[in-house]
């Protein structure tokens, strides 16, 4: 009795020890950036690093008075805000469409954008931007990376929600047509609805997606159009890097997505209930 309990001790110890090396390895970066960011980068880059030193906010002062960066936070969201809703409206469109119909060979193809490498797109889109003007007006150039942005967050919302409407009971959209309604009013009033927990689990891949991708933005924006994760390297010059901006600005960078996510959450609990209420 007592061996077995003291390999039932051993185990649960065994597992919390995983536990705090899982917890270090995932959450000691991110508390180490939060601590960079209200630190200058002598106490960052010396070894070992002096965590004793006195915080500031001179880091964030840079960001947003010297960079602007609450443009270039405005133009961020902008751009992703904007692809992740188009991609969820036309997404969803097509993922009912594929699900009902079984279009397999048309999601595969869907995909192959999204599995190319998107230096791929650069020359194309680059001389279609130039004839259109699209570099330098500032309007058009919004249009311009929202819609480039499409090649990243359609697919994806597109494949998450397939599963989603493949699992709607195929005799509640039989009821509804037999009630009198249309295609269009059974995915809107029948179908969507159910899918809530897919609608908030692509929304928030593909804004993350989206917010973290630099290469179009780097390539087709303009000086007004630029987002955060391409001004994020201005604080990598040729041989210094100024570690505590850099950590200041990846701090901005994720806080909005990681806020997206746990309000998300929060959705997808509520999405689950309804579904089991219902």
């Amino acid at each position: 009795m007592s061996s077995t309990r003291s390999r039932r001790i051993a185990g649960a110890g065994a597992t919390y020890v995983a536990y705090l090396v899982i917890l270090v390895v995932f959450l000691g970066p991110i508390v180490f950036m939060a601590w960079g960011s209200v630190h200058h980068s002598g106490a960052i880059a010396s070894s070992p690093p002096k965590f004793t030193a006195a915080a500031t906010l001179d880091n964030y002062v840079k960001l947003f008075e010297r960079l602007n960066f609450a443009r270039y936070l405005v133009n961020s969201i902008v751009i992703a805000g904007g692809s992740t809703l188009i991609g969820l409206a036309a997404g969803a469109m097509a993922a009912y469409g594929i699900a009902r119909l079984r279009l397999r060979l048309l999601s595969i193809v869907t995909l192959v954008a999204r599995m190319a490498p998107g230096v791929l797109f650069l020359i194309p889109l680059r001389v279609i931007a130039v004839r259109f003007g699209a570099i330098d007006s500032v309007p058009l150039n919004y249009v311009l990376l929202v819609l480039v942005h499409l090649i990243i967050t359609l697919p994806l919302c597109v494949w998450l929600l397939i599963p989603f409407f493949d699992g709607v009971p195929r005799a509640v959209e039989e009821a509804a047509e037999i009630d009198g309604c249309t295609v269009r009013r059974t995915f809107w009033t029948i179908a969507l609805p159910m899918v809530r927990p897919g609608i908030a689990v692509a929304a928030v891949i593909s804004f993350i997606f989206s917010w973290n991708y630099f290469l179009f933005a780097l390539a087709l924006a303009n000086v007004d159009t630029l987002p955060l994760p391409v001004i994020a390297f201005n604080f990598i010059g040729i041989g210094q890097y100024d570690w505590g901006g850099l950590m200041a600005a990846a701090v901005v960078i994720a806080a909005p997505t990681t806020v997206l996510t746990l309000i998300a959450q929060r959705f997808l609990v509520r999405g689950f209930m309804g579904g089991a209420v219902r």
